[in-house]
């Protein structure tokens, strides 16, 4: 006889007041009980949630589970397919044929040359800054402008349309619009984009945007395309470097460490992303029934794939609730995904947090919250990437 499933009513969705790094208390729980559980989706169809590491990788990387948007069974409602271009919503083969011109443009090497300049757009955001002084909100000072630039300037979006197109990805990516502003901002956003290849394909500048032009892909797929980059190299960078900054400060002996041994860098950047895991939650369809962790999950039925809970798994990371920047284990994480659709933009954003941590922390030795902890305001949970709003922090200007 199996053991009983654990169930979730709902998927919990709020995060214990004080724990602003860790996930939701009912999925921790869930996770205690077992890596998989039954639960119900906010559309009201039964579901699976994932919880351990070894079940969310293995679904990640098993093609009998499906991305496609339209096969989302959520709710007693049908779910349209991806647009053209929007390819972590789509299988093999249409996916691979979106990612696989963009593979080249993203390599380790090619980001690793964009170093020098991540460099000096970090240093431009501090030196305005410290002219500034202090207080000031590291997310609107910091945090964003430094990987809206960098994909700004990849994608080739002419520099006087970078604010707006910061506030639009804002807006419907935030969690917290009304259904009416995130349609207004998400179809602003597209317009935009439709513009932008046209442009580019009337007249090639030196971008990926416009490199891209010069395959068989269409316009429509381009606009789609552009809108998962700019969109994803935008707001998880950005979050990462606020929340990752918060979480710093709230770990004052790790927080010595890091400043003590520039060597941390890359570890930190590491265990950071374990340890934070802004892109919380994924979902995949049963193509078949598959026999998961001793249980079926019936063809139709889809799985949500926790990813912060799976990157605290004990089973898989030693002290997963402490952040350790020396841990030896973080690199195996999943805040990039796993399988097929492992972020492609990852060396980019390692690249952006290694300079723009170290770059912040030598600049400003006495950096700290301007404000109690409590009262710095997150992002909900409803949001497609974790976050804070604002970051309000303080310094000594005379050590600065």
């Amino acid at each position: 006889m199996s053991e009983p499933v654990h169930t979730v009513t709902t998927l919990p969705t709020e995060r214990r007041p004080g724990c602003p790094f860790d996930p939701p208390a009912e999925l921790l729980d869930a996770r205690r009980h077992g890596p998989i559980s039954r639960c119900t989706h906010p559309g009201g169809r039964p579901g699976w949630l994932i919880t351990g590491y070894d079940l969310v990788r293995s679904v990640l990387a098993d093609s009998r589970f499906s991305s496609r948007k339209e096969l989302l069974n959520v709710g007693d409602f049908e779910v349209p397919p991806a647009p053209p271009g929007e390819f972590l919503l789509m299988d093999d083969p249409q996916h691979r044929r979106y990612r696989k011109p963009l593979a080249g443009k993203f390599t380790v090497r090619r980001m690793r040359l964009l170093t020098e300049r991540i460099e000096q757009i970090t240093a431009d955001c501090l030196d305005a800054m410290e002219k500034a002084g202090p207080p000031t909100d590291l997310v609107t000072a910091f945090a964003k402008p430094i990987p809206t630039i960098v994909i700004c300037e990849l994608l080739g979006v002419p520099y006087q349309d970078r604010d707006s197109f910061q506030e639009q990805i804002d807006t419907f990516m935030g969690g917290e619009t009304s259904e009416e502003e995130l349609i207004a901002a998400y179809t602003a956003t597209q317009e935009y984009l439709a513009a932008l290849v046209a442009a580019k394909r009337a007249n090639p500048t030196d971008d990926v945007l416009s490199e891209l032009t010069d395959s068989d892909l269409t316009d429509e797929e381009l606009k789609g395309i552009s809108l998962i980059l700019l969109a994803a190299g935008f707001d998880t960078t950005a979050n990462m470097l606020s929340l990752g900054t918060f979480a710093l400060l709230q770990n004052p002996e790790q927080l010595a460490a890091l400043r003590a041994d520039p060597a941390l860098t890359d570890g930190a950047v590491e265990e950071l992303l374990r340890y934070l895991s802004v892109a919380k939650t994924f979902m995949r369809t049963a193509l078949e029934d598959v026999e998961l962790g001793g249980r079926t999950i019936e063809a139709g039925t889809t799985v949500v794939l926790s990813y912060h809970t799976a990157n605290r798994d004990p089973e898989r990371f030693a002290d997963p609730h402490v952040l350790d920047l020396r841990r030896q284990d973080a690199g195996g994480h999943l805040a990039f995904s796993h399988g097929i659709h492992q972020c492609l933009g990852q060396q980019l954003a390692r690249v952006e947090m290694r300079v723009a941590f170290r770059a912040l922390l030598d600049r400003f030795p006495t950096l700290r919250l301007a404000v109690p902890a409590e009262e710095v305001g997150l992002r909900p949970e409803a949001a497609d990437i974790y976050g804070v709003k604002s970051l309000p922090v303080t310094w000594d200007t005379e050590a600065s």
